[in-house]
């Protein structure tokens, strides 16, 4: 007995030595992982972060380009495009959109400089010719009374025509303003007002006026739609000859109200049509100085039925002549 209680103190320690070795070797495994997971999961870290940067840079770069372009713009430069090319998403239509734009904003400033050279040589011409009568007058110490008169003449014509040229400006100014306010308005009403108006002209230059009166009811500004219907009268009988007719049509076709004015006259090339609705343009080649007026008239026509929810179309006429009609929206 006395042999046998070494020996199991012995093999105890035997068992406690190899747990230790056991416990010891697989602290070290463990360890050994979590260096490697550390370690791999540090490289994925980086791999990510550096993917993710690289991704993200390619993403942002057309709303760069956008940003960019957006930056430089100016008047002088509108002609310039994003034109992202790639698959069709959310970017790229942001970006045509943006090109479209900035297309819509050329053409209008493009437009508006044109419009303004146009006014600034329509003012040109009468004030130049009155300096010239003026100065005519100034320098001949001799002068008659009845030479006076005729320059006085002159002088008044070319005041004349600047009235109208600033009416009719000031007539586009407001239209393309829009309405401030609307109330009930007969076309047909206007129609007739105007007929009144071109009458003793039109007998004087052996043009025939017809009319088919139709209540055309509609909502806007009276004065605006009294000049636009005035403008298209006035343009019939003015662009026209003896003998010749203008004939006026008001009507009500539901959702619409129309006005339509036909008139006789010289043949019309269909490619000067689209033409003749730009301010200080007119069926002939010529651009100005053709004494029938500024050449705003059915450009006021196109603001005033624009402004009111409407629109006016042309087309020339094979026999000679226009045909100009313009649909408003009948208020419900």
């Amino acid at each position: 007995m006395e042999e046998t209680k070494p020996s199991l103190v012995a093999m105890f320690g035997y068992v406690m030595l190899g747990l230790a070795r056991i416990d010891a070797r697989r602290n070290g495994l463990a360890g050994r992982v979590v260096l490697v997971t550390g370690g791999s999961s540090g490289i994925g870290g980086a791999a990510a972060t550096a993917f993710g940067w690289l991704l993200s840079g390619r993403m942002l770069k057309p709303l760069r380009d956008i940003t960019g372009t957006a930056r430089r713009l100016s008047v002088a430069n509108l002609h310039e495009r994003i034109a992202l090319e790639g698959p069709r998403d959310e970017l790229t239509e942001l970006a045509d959109t943006f090109d479209g734009m900035l297309g819509r904003l050329d053409g209008a400033f493009a437009s508006q400089r044109r419009f303004v050279a146009n006014a600034s040589h329509e003012l040109r011409t009468p004030l130049a010719i009155m300096r010239a009568q003026v100065d005519v007058a100034l320098g001949d110490p001799e002068v008659t009374r009845g030479e006076l008169l005729a320059a006085s003449r002159v002088v008044r014509d070319a005041v004349d025509r600047c009235e109208r040229l600033l009416d009719g400006l000031l007539v586009l100014a407001r239209s393309d303003r829009g309405l401030d306010a609307a109330e009930p308005v007969d076309l047909a009403e206007s129609a007739a007002r105007a007929l009144d108006l071109v009458s003793a002209a039109a007998a004087e230059r052996g043009i025939e006026l017809r009319s088919t009166l139709g209540t055309a009811p509609v909502r806007g500004d009276p004065a605006l739609l009294d000049r636009l219907v005035a403008n298209l009268v006035e343009n019939a009988v003015a662009y026209n000859g003896p003998p010749g007719w203008v004939e006026v049509v008001t009507a009500n076709g539901g959702p619409t109200a129309s006005v339509r004015v036909v008139n006789s006259g010289p043949p019309v090339p269909p490619d000067r049509v689209p033409v003749i609705f730009e301010p200080f343009q007119r069926l002939s080649r010529e651009r100005t100085g053709s004494g029938r007026g500024a050449g705003l008239g059915l450009s006021i026509v196109r603001s005033v039925a624009r402004a009111h929810g409407g629109d006016v179309c042309a087309h020339a006429r094979a026999e000679g002549g226009l045909a100009v009609e313009v649909e408003l929206p009948v208020p419900a």
